[in-house]
């Protein structure tokens, strides 16, 4: 007699993007950790124009145009002018950052996606400490944090620079194979990538230098929503 017993249908494949490796979790601050439309990041870019127009004496468009030139030839504003006028760091970085958080609120879901993460979470950001610390507690995830990486911490050599990448690596005494980077700035996850981090771009949409183009070849993953590609992986 042929048995009429439905057969079990085999394990539907998973086709969630597998971070099963992924023992150090690797975040950036600005327009990564909190919404780029909050438009917190506008804020900073204005204030960095108005230090360049103190600095220099230019009309505001022209103050303008070289902040934007010095971040596409030095990696940052900053860095562009520690080099090309000798600035000290620490003035820019208190005026760029002084800043009207309110436009940020607690962000539960992002903060309970982050907290089922395994392993060691790092924020790594080219701005400042004290400024990661304010963002930090006003969006509810600093407890969710081990250890700030900023500016100071990687010497003034900001992002994208490889040996930024390699010092963080080496004084945090990471494997860069179980490690996951998350950053807005597609460039600045190719160092990343190069180390063997598995990497993802944060699409939010933002426009720091304008003719920059993400190379598909800088990132692993790519994603609009950090809490729902954080929800979709498998851990």
């Amino acid at each position: 007699m042929t048995s009429s017993a439905v057969q079990p249908l085999p394990d539907a494949p998973d086709f969630r993007p597998d971070f099963g490796h992924v023992r150090h979790w690797i975040f950036d601050l600005d327009n990564t950790l909190y919404r780029a439309d909050s438009g917190l990041f506008r804020q900073i870019e204005s204030r960095m124009t108005d230090f360049v127009v103190q600095l220099t004496g230019l009309e505001r468009n022209n103050a303008r145009a070289l902040q934007k030139q010095l971040y596409r030839e030095y990696g940052t504003t900053l860095n562009g002018l520690m080099v090309t006028r000798g600035l000290d760091p620490e003035p820019y970085l208190a005026f760029v950052h002084d800043i009207d958080l309110s436009p940020l609120a607690p962000d539960q879901g992002l903060g309970e996606a982050i907290g089922k993460l395994p392993g060691r979470r790092f924020v790594f950001t080219n701005g400042c400490r004290n400024h990661a610390i304010r963002i930090l507690a006003q969006v509810g995830l600093a407890p969710l944090f081990e250890d700030i990486w900023d500016i100071r911490h990687i010497g003034f050599v900001p992002k994208p620079d490889p040996r930024a990448y390699a010092h963080v690596v080496t004084a945090a005494g990471l494997e860069a194979p179980h490690s996951a980077m998350f950053d807005d700035i597609a460039q600045n996850l190719a160092p990343a990538r190069a180390l063997g981090m598995t990497t993802v771009w944060l699409n939010g949409g933002a426009d720091y230098a304008p003719g920059a183009v993400a190379n598909p070849g800088s990132f692993d993953h790519e994603t609009a929503d950090l809490t729902h590609f954080l929800n979709s992986i498998r851990i």
